[in-house]
């Protein structure tokens, strides 16, 4: 008998753990082969909106990959609940762009549901828009912070990645614990809501451990910006002891060669709370040893007993002959989410579920992805670990990668709900 809306409510809450980890598990493969009675015929749709040029372009192009990587696996054995997975792709570019792509794929394309999108500003378009018409959107990087503030606490479709933030905030502590004498800083941000928001966060987590620490430059190149060399001028005119910097994309490798070529961090540390992001192109030649490096929510050699991680980054460079990077991480969690959140519906109502039963599945959900176990808060915003370290040349390839590996948990990095004030929680830790 098909369970009522009640039932249903009550006992999603509760099971959403248990699914994920059954599907990633032997199991799998006879749940998927078996075609669902009463499910639709037809493939289900996924829009995909991944930005493939530009700042954005690295990560958001291993994002891309990793979907086709992981469609390809669920088909081959035999889709969700029987049903073939589609990939139907709109790039992500402007605000106003992004906006009618998602309508197009929302009413024209009549996605099951939207993943993708990474810019701030996209997510604070597209984010109500989901809300509006009734479609389920997870998001890659894309939040619905205005600053620091979450404008969207309550969702029933939108879900969001982690506050912006989080990775400033582990870069903070990290420069706390390995560079405890430093007395200056300076701060190489891009001029947008991204950057400043870094740059804030980041003072106020290092003053809280060292309250006398004074930052004595903070400069705002814009996005999209590729000629540092005045920056860097002004950075060892000020000679701060360390250089913090939230640079994430394609900006990365170009401000380290022009550091390099002037010696920058032969005497001053640094810190690159993101840098890990394009972390392949990062070639010993031009990063030194000795900075902190994030790789946001995935550090392609975090461990060797994780089998997801191991098979994915095989499979990643036998196909591209690079090494993934974090924003897979992401595309795989959304994906895997989404399909546990289906099959965990089916399996309490008997029937295809809709996108409002699966959004209340995907709330507080727990599921394996590339980086061990990650979900999302019962408030639709994501949850996971993040990996930081110290630059170092010994390992066989050709770009630094870090040791030690350390890894930082959602309570320590990321405010625990929506409408908590960060700089008030901030305050509240344990020196």
């Amino acid at each position: 008998m098909e369970k009522t809306r009640r039932e249903f409510v009550k006992l999603v809450g509760g099971a959403a753990l248990g699914a994920g980890v059954i599907l990633a598990g032997k199991g799998r493969a006879s749940a998927q082969t078996i075609p669902a009675k009463g499910a639709p015929s037809e493939p289900i749709r996924i829009g995909v909106m991944p930005g493939l040029t530009g700042v954005i372009g690295v990560p958001g192009t291993a994002a891309w990959r990793t979907t086709q990587i992981w469609a390809d696996e669920v088909n081959a054995s035999g889709g969700i609940l029987g049903r073939k997975v589609e990939l139907h792709m709109e790039e992500e570019t402007t605000a106003k762009e992004c906006v009618e792509r998602f309508k197009k794929l929302t009413l024209e394309k009549k996605v099951d549901v939207i993943v993708g999108l990474m810019s701030t500003g996209n997510g604070l378009a597209v984010g109500p828009l989901a809300e509006e018409l009734g479609q389920l959107w997870l998001a890659w990087d894309g939040t619905t912070q205005k600053g620091v503030e979450e404008t969207m606490p309550k969702t029933k479709f939108a879900f969001k990645s982690i506050d912006n933030e989080a990775e400033a905030i582990g870069g903070a502590i990290l420069t706390a614990k390995y560079f405890p004498k430093i007395k200056t800083i300076a701060g190489i941000n891009n001029d947008y809501s991204y950057g400043r928001d870094c740059w804030e966060s980041f003072q106020a987590v290092l003053k809280h451990f060292h309250p006398n620490v004074k930052a004595v430059e903070a400069l705002w190149p814009k996005l999209g910006e590729t000629d540092f060399t005045s920056h860097i001028a002004a950075l060892k005119k000020a000679k701060p002891d360390l250089i913090m910097t939230s640079f994430w994309s394609g900006d990365v490798p170009i401000l380290m060669k022009q550091a390099a070529a002037v010696g920058l961090f032969k005497t001053t540390k640094g810190c690159f709370t993101t840098g890990g992001g394009v972390h392949y192109t990062l070639k010993k030649e031009f990063t030194p040893e000795g900075l902190i490096l994030g790789y946001n929510s995935m550090y392609f050699k975090w461990t060797d007993t994780w089998p997801l991680l191991t098979k994915f980054v095989k499979t990643y460079f036998d196909k591209y002959k690079e090494y993934p990077v974090y924003e897979c991480d992401h595309a795989y969690f959304v994906l895997q989410a989404y399909k546990t959140a289906v099959e965990k519906c089916y399996s309490i109502l008997g029937k295809w579920p809709t996108k409002e039963e699966v959004g209340k599945a995907l709330s507080g959900i727990q599921v394996p992805s590339l980086s061990g176990y990650r979900g999302y808060r019962e408030d639709n915003i994501m949850t996971c670990n993040f990996f930081m370290g110290i630059t170092t040349h010994k390992n066989p390839y050709d770009f630094v990668t870090i040791d030690p590996v350390e890894v930082l948990t959602p309570s320590q990095i990321i405010k625990p709900t929506a409408e908590t004030k960060l700089y008030e929680w901030i305050k509240g830790w344990k020196s």
